[in-house]
């Protein structure tokens, strides 16, 4: 089993904030292929995605940005995930805006949901779909960057890279390799 994992804020507060980019990945992703979540359990909402012979656990944890890894330790253990097999898609502030970056391991680079899922896991090894939301403006608290939507001119390039996340998680579970999808989008 696969497992993919979109981190944000919940709310309609949240809704459509930079910080959210992950739960619009994943939001995307259902909506394509017609899915919808159909469960709560360990502070997430999630569906079984039956896709081809594998199934496929969608995720987004509702324990707010900060303790992502509260719901996703919990998820890992009940449905028998490997390491391996996670995907955490996220923002990130040191990426231009819509620039996507896939890595395979390492550390939280200043992101608290990661922290929290690196040091409930004992693990930096597991796979990443970073997109880019910028720095913020000069004058601007990182906080106050991160749960501000992304400015008109923004919005395009950033509905890109959603699409584009979606493409990505697609390929990783028809099978392609990650680091083939790294040399691919990185």
């Amino acid at each position: 089993m696969k497992f993919v994992v979109g981190l944000g804020n919940p709310g309609s507060r949240y809704a459509g904030t930079k910080h959210n980019v992950g739960f619009d990945v994943v939001d995307q992703l259902l909506s394509k292929h017609q899915l919808t979540f159909t469960d709560q359990k360990f502070t997430a909402d999630f569906t079984i995605w039956h896709r081809s012979a594998e199934r496929v656990l969608l995720a987004q944890p509702f324990t707010y940005m900060n303790l992502s890894g509260q719901a996703i330790l919990p998820l890992m253990s009940y449905f028998g995930v490997h390491l391996d097999d996670l995907l955490v898609v996220y923002d990130d502030l040191d990426l231009s805006p819509g620039k996507i970056r896939l890595k395979q391991k390492g550390s939280a680079g200043g992101h608290n949901g990661l922290k929290n899922i690196i040091e409930l896991l004992g693990s930096q090894e597991f796979k990443r779909l970073k997109i880019g939301i910028g720095r913020p403006e000069p004058g601007w608290k990182v906080a106050d960057h991160v749960l501000a939507p992304f400015k008109t001119d923004q919005r395009q390039v950033i509905d890109q890279a959603i699409d584009q996340g979606v493409e990505i998680i697609e390929h990783w579970l028809d099978g392609t390799d990650f680091k083939q999808l790294m040399n691919d989008y990185n």
